[in-house]
């Protein structure tokens, strides 16, 4: 007999969240790229871009959460490791393919899973 895993509605909350975030940050890193930003100024900036849109989105839609100082700190510093883990991804993908990309979208994964399980047990409680 096959089990068949469940996906929570709150995690594709979430996953959209990131999608819309994603795009957005994706965005900015190819543009910056084209117009001559570095790697790693224009992964930066893509990430920073990213972060509003996810913060607003997953606040005010995913977990319906009232903002608090706490709350945007406890955000803060999973962004935090989350971006560091983005650069070593994207840093292993210069160096493996001269390309930063697709070291940013391997990395999308790993922070998706990261971000939800922190958001939903320490962010967001």
């Amino acid at each position: 007999m096959q089990r068949v895993m469940k996906v929570s509605p709150q995690f594709l909350v979430f996953v959209a969240g990131g999608v819309l975030s994603t795009l957005v940050d994706i965005g900015f890193l190819q543009l910056l790229l084209a117009n001559g930003v570095g790697p790693f100024a224009a992964t930066t900036t893509g990430f920073l871009a990213g972060l509003g849109v996810n913060y607003a989105f997953h606040a005010r839609v995913t977990f319906k959460n009232v903002t608090t100082l706490g709350t945007l700190t406890r955000f803060l510093c999973v962004v935090g490791m989350n971006y560091l883990i983005t650069l070593a991804f994207v840093g292993a993908s210069l160096m493996l393919f001269q390309l930063p990309l697709p070291g940013k979208l391997i990395s999308l994964p790993v922070v998706a899973v990261n971000g939800f399980f922190l958001s939903k047990h320490w962010i967001f409680k």
